[in-house]
């Protein structure tokens, strides 16, 4: 087991639900003090160590580190018959660890679908939390007991559909926290003094509403067919020399556009004008027509929204 953000939770989780962990591996000084913290009084081990006296081998490593550290191990002749060898990895499913399971180990997947700090909060986070597990038919109630008994749901993912599973979590996750910060970035060059304060209700209420409505809860220029508007964003993120943060916007935009035509929350003419004005090389004059005009929103737009929304 290692004693990484992942490693170091789920031990003390399974430690929590009455397994004895009789080892941890911990290299740096981080994972070490991670480890008395989480994991008080169990000794730090090399890797092998841990696996000639554990029952259940939790590897908690990245997912590329993951193939060469299961075959590496194989190669050492580690694993041991009926040992239960579990990955944390979103990506891989069970045929990664194929190189144990020659040698008579039982292979478990179990990716937990939530972002961990490594700090004892993230128990208080596991029983809302949902994993995604991926085993052998005759041994995922094994997968699904262990998940239960850290306090979390298991949800069944095939084999062949762990790398897109896995795309979708990282799609939510990890690009919520760049549009966060690319957001947060250029309030700041704005002189807002704390832009977490004025992205934070926004944010939370637009994560609430789109998981209680989904699309239906998509407000903004894009929902009201604002292409002036869309235009004049463009226009003042080129100025502003944010090039990653215009890419990101533009083809964020386009996404929406394209997804808020296929479900009739816009007109194909609507869609078009939005990403028109997405293509259209900024300008400072960009982005000013009147109320009425074509993409504007106003009385005569088509548009689907109130214009009552102000994001």
């Amino acid at each position: 087991m290692g004693a990484g953000k992942v490693g170091a939770v789920l031990g003390a989780a399974l430690r929590a639900a009455g397994h004895a962990v009789v080892g941890v591996s911990a290299v740096s000084e981080a994972s070490r003090e991670r480890a008395a913290t989480l994991l008080p009084g169990v000794p730090v081990l090399e890797i092998q160590d841990i696996i000639e006296r554990a029952e259940l081998v939790l590897l908690a490593v990245p997912d590329d580190a993951l193939p060469p550290l299961v075959e590496g191990l194989a190669r050492l002749g580690a694993w041991q018959p009926g040992q239960l060898v579990v990955h944390t990895s979103g990506r891989h499913g069970t045929g990664v660890l194929d190189p144990a399971r020659s040698m008579g180990a039982i292979p478990l997947a179990l990716h937990p679908a939530m972002t961990f700090t490594g700090m004892s909060l993230d128990l208080g986070r596991l029983p809302d939390c949902c994993f995604g597990i991926t085993a052998p038919g005759a041994v995922l109630p094994i997968a699904q007991a262990l998940v239960v008994e850290m306090g979390a749901e298991p949800v069944v993912i095939e084999e062949e559909s762990r790398a897109l599973y896995h795309a979708a979590l990282a799609h939510a996750s990890n690009h919520l926290v760049t549009l966060a910060s690319q957001s947060a970035q250029l309030l700041g060059d704005l002189g807002v003094h704390r832009p977490e304060r004025m992205l934070g209700p926004l944010m939370k209420a637009s994560l609430e509403n789109a998981l209680s409505a989904g699309e239906g809860a998509l407000t903004g220029p894009v929902s009201r067919g604002d292409a002036g508007t869309v235009a004049a964003h463009g226009s003042a993120l080129a100025a502003h020399d944010a090039q990653d943060i215009r890419i990101a916007y533009r083809e964020m935009a386009r996404a929406t556009a394209v997804r808020a035509v296929d479900r009739g929350l816009l007109s194909p003419e609507q869609g078009d004008a939005i990403v028109a004005a997405l293509e259209a090389p900024p300008g400072p004059d960009r982005g000013t027509r009147g109320a009425g005009g074509p993409g504007s929103g106003g009385p005569g737009a088509g548009g689907t929204g109130s214009g009552e929304d102000a994001s």
